[in-house]
């Protein structure tokens, strides 16, 4: 395996997911498409930092945002196949995270 290939690749997958609460705003769009409000509120982060996340991952490919020509108008987010694919990705961690993650070690300092 050549690591001059895979570092880079590597390095940018995890600046993406590295960036803070973007992998809960995944995790949480893993059970499917959902509005700006629900994602807000189930997340609990502030409506600025999850629109600044949802263009991130918009950029990056990862989320889809849709728009409907309702009154009053409706977006939805959800994933794309891109963002699907980390799904067993997210799991994993889901699983590591309970195995080895102390409930003292939650919470911050």
């Amino acid at each position: 395996m050549d690591t001059s290939k895979i570092c880079p690749k590597f390095e940018k997958a995890m600046s993406i997911l590295s960036k803070r609460w973007t992998g809960l705003v995944i995790y949480q769009l893993m059970e499917g498409p959902q509005r700006f409000c629900t994602i807000e509120s189930s997340v609990g982060i502030s409506g600025r930092l999850l629109s600044d996340r949802l263009k991130h991952l918009e950029n990056e490919g990862i989320v889809k945002r849709e728009v409907f020509p309702e009154t009053p108008v409706r977006i939805e987010y959800s994933l794309t196949e891109k963002g699907k694919d980390m799904e067993p990705l997210m799991k994993e961690l889901e699983s590591w995270s309970g195995e080895w993650i102390k409930e003292e070690e939650t919470v911050e300092n």
